[in-house]
């Protein structure tokens, strides 16, 4: 038990398909673990709260995949593995798709996302939805990530509340931090990967935005949003990324052409890896950080980094400050389009869930004044949003990511915790966290790498070599 425990909870998800590749282990053993843990851990007054419902799917899906292998048909390295997904996800296995929100709480979905088409075509096992922070928490300005009105409160397996913006993926996170999954899904706009992958102590990537097809999601900001994994090891995550990146004609943002594959180096051997300060990493580095970041800084370049300290943003100072409405105005436009198309539990439109919320003001004890923001925003048409898009752009990008990256000659970018997540978020970048053990207060802490959108795979490289030099999971006590 302690062996199929420290492989099922602790593993990652490759070491579990080959563990039902040798024959080790069965799909279904495996599925069957992770739903008695799940009733376990996460119900009850004092459980996660991480695993908003289950697949009525999921033991006929392991039991197919048993099967498949025992005729000859491998699909990969991910076949049998079990796995969660964010709920703002379609999928058409029985489960709702309710983003958080109450007044969506039974939409139960028509069509089924493309990524959770083809992690079922890689032969993935999905168990069942995680709860989210509502609408990608954008709801109320002072609502804490770990909550929404369709899901209630996810608690963190390490003890710690999910505050305010600490990201939406929170369940997916928390799932993956108490070994409930061997993989989970989550989604970023702008933190929601990042944020709770720190602070759960696991590994999160968004890859840029396009990479991976978001038809099937409840969107937030189309023109940021990107679907990723959330998993135990950086090899996990580029194993999961690989099997759902691709062309789609259902979202025209993946036909731009970009490889799957990149060449290993498996070392940090001269890899350039950059410190933006300037708003970023100063303003994150408290005092209980400052040490801990310093000796990781140390241990890279002892690992072969050239570590190029300070590395900043020209546009640091002015995208700290920037307004936009960008957020704000997508996501009206975006929702009112997605509610439109199938009129989920009778909403039509962002103001019908305004509406709804009125009438339920217990559905959203932190009132809505996003909600009411964004339906008061300006047009995705209108000079003013195009105005916003194109600084959002200039400042994240041009002279944000890309002009520091050039300047230095740097390979990569790296700050510590989220710090760096609304230069990531409106440039569409790629970003890894990685976790790196605990800072001075016994927290747990974690770094983010990244870099020019369209370099996912170098990033993930680079990635790779960084969490063998300085990462370190805080685990649960339970």
């Amino acid at each position: 038990m302690n062996d199929l425990f420290s492989l099922l909870a602790l593993g990652s998800a490759r070491a579990i398909g080959a563990a039902i590749a040798a024959g080790e282990l069965t799909s279904l053993a495996a599925t069957e673990w992770y739903l008695s843990r799940i009733e376990r851990v996460n119900g009850g007054a004092d459980g996660l709260n991480c695993v908003r419902s289950l697949s009525r799917l999921a033991r006929e899906e392991a039991k197919r995949a048993d099967a498949e292998r025992a005729a000859g048909y491998i699909r990969g390295p991910l076949h049998g593995v079990p796995w969660l997904v964010k709920d703002n996800v379609f999928t058409v296995d029985g489960s709702f798709a309710s983003a958080g929100a109450r007044a969506l709480a039974t939409f139960l979905p028509p069509v089924e996302a493309t990524l959770v088409a083809r992690l079922r075509d890689a032969g993935a096992v999905l168990l069942g939805k995680t709860n989210l922070t509502e609408f990608a928490d954008f709801v109320s300005d002072t609502m804490p990530a770990e909550f929404s009105g369709a899901g209630g409160v996810v608690r963190n397996p390490l003890g710690l509340p999910y505050g305010r913006g600490q990201g939406s993926s929170v369940g997916s996170a928390a799932a993956v931090a108490a070994g409930l999954c061997g993989f989970a899904i989550g989604s970023e706009t702008q933190n929601s990967i990042q944020a709770p992958a720190v602070h759960s102590s696991v590994v999160g990537f968004k890859p840029t935005v396009g990479r991976v097809s978001r038809y099937g999601l409840i969107p937030l900001v189309p023109s940021q949003d990107s679907p990723g994994p959330l998993t135990r090891t950086v090899d996990d995550a580029r194993l999961v990324y690989q099997a759902m990146a691709g062309a789609d004609m259902k979202d025209t943002a993946t036909l731009a052409d970009f490889p799957l594959e990149y060449p290993r180096a498996g070392t940090l051997q001269g890899v350039r890896i950059g410190v933006p300060r300037r708003f970023i990493a100063d303003g994150a580095l408290i005092d209980s950080r400052k040490a801990i970041f310093s000796q990781l800084l140390a241990a890279l370049a002892q690992a072969g980094a050239i570590i190029v300290d300070p590395c900043d943003l020209p546009s640091a100072e002015q995208l700290h400050q920037v307004r936009s409405c960008v957020f704000r105005s997508e996501f009206k436009a975006s929702l009112n389009s997605l509610l439109a198309t199938f009129t989920p539990c009778g909403m039509r439109s962002l103001r019908d869930i305004i509406h709804w919320n009125q009438a339920h003001p217990e559905a959203i004890p932190y009132g809505q004044s996003l909600l009411e923001a964004a339906e008061a925003a300006p047009d995705i048409l209108s000079a003013h949003y195009r105005r916003d898009r194109r600084q959002d752009i200039a400042l994240s990008l041009d002279a944000g990511i890309l002009a520091a990256l050039n300047a230095s000659g740097a390979d990569v970018l790296l700050a510590p915790g989220s710090a760096a997540a609304k230069c990531t978020g409106k440039a569409g970048a790629p970003v890894v966290a990685i976790p790196v053990g605990q800072d001075a207060q016994g927290l747990p802490f974690g770094v983010t790498l990244f870099c020019a959108p369209g370099e996912d795979l170098k990033l993930l490289e680079v990635a790779q070599a960084v969490e063998a030099a300085i990462g370190q999971r805080v685990l649960p006590s339970f």
